[in-house]
């Protein structure tokens, strides 16, 4: 269960919980059931999905009641229902997106090679999982954007989602550098800092063309995850380790 979000609660807890949303199999490698929506859940699911995209797109501010009425299908009376304000409205898309982004980056970290058979591959495969379920992830995307554009006037909103996501995926990532030094595989003495420097190194060449909206192709995320993994263990690779990056 992720943890509780409690800097959302004094702005979101005027509204209900959003609906579930329908996953299927992804790319953390953990297949997510499909969930059927019915009537109202359906209802809350289309107007949160439309939300999302209209305040990524518009704004906060420019964004219109009318706008998402409109491309959720529903009428304008009908979201005043489910949520009391446009602020209220807000605050339930930021703990939406927050809810599954997380869920899925901590399903992603769960794949990382604990034991690896090819150290150099199996972290580039992970690599490759960080980056398509991280900064190619929908969710993902559409929070940085939410972040850009709404951050300072909303600060709070975001607070968990910098703690329990970002912030909370280099300290898992870490753990697992450390158990792969503890058996030999690297030599590493702060392992956070590895983690965040392993993920900044994956990300390297295409995170500017992935934020201005230029999404990678598996070709460029491939090459990325692994010449960013390759430069990793020249750094803190055990002396197998360093062959076989080479």
């Amino acid at each position: 269960m992720l943890p509780a979000m409690t800097a959302i609660d004094h702005v979101a807890r005027k509204s209900q919980p959003a609906g579930p949303r329908a996953e299927s199999a992804n790319e953390t490698g953990v297949p997510s059931p499909a969930l059927p929506l019915y009537g109202h859940c359906a209802k809350r699911q289309s107007i949160i999905e439309a939300a999302e995209t209209v305040f990524a797109r518009d704004g906060f501010a420019a964004a219109s009641i009318d706008t998402i009425a409109g491309a959720a299908g529903v009428a304008r009376q009908t979201i005043y229902n489910h949520y009391r304000d446009k602020e209220t409205l807000f605050a339930a898309v930021v703990e939406a997106m927050v809810e599954r982004a997380n869920a899925t980056l901590y399903k992603m970290v769960a794949s990382f090679p604990d034991q690896p058979a090819d150290l150099a591959a199996d972290l580039a495969a992970f690599s490759e999982r960080l980056i398509r379920n991280g900064l190619c992830n929908r969710d993902c995307s559409l929070l940085r954007r939410l972040v850009e554009a709404e951050g300072e006037r909303h600060p709070e909103l975001f607070a968990a989602w910098r703690s329990h996501g970002p912030g909370k995926i280099a300290v898992l990532i870490g753990a697992r550098l450390q158990s792969l030094a503890l058996a030999g595989h690297l030599a590493i003495d702060d392992p956070e800092r590895a983690a965040r420097q392993l993920i900044a190194l994956v990300h390297a060449d295409i995170q500017n063309a992935a934020e201005a909206g230029a999404m990678p192709t598996d070709r460029e995320i491939k090459a990325a995850a692994t010449a960013g993994v390759a430069t990793f263990l020249r750094a803190y690779g055990a002396p197998a380790a360093l062959r076989s990056a080479n």
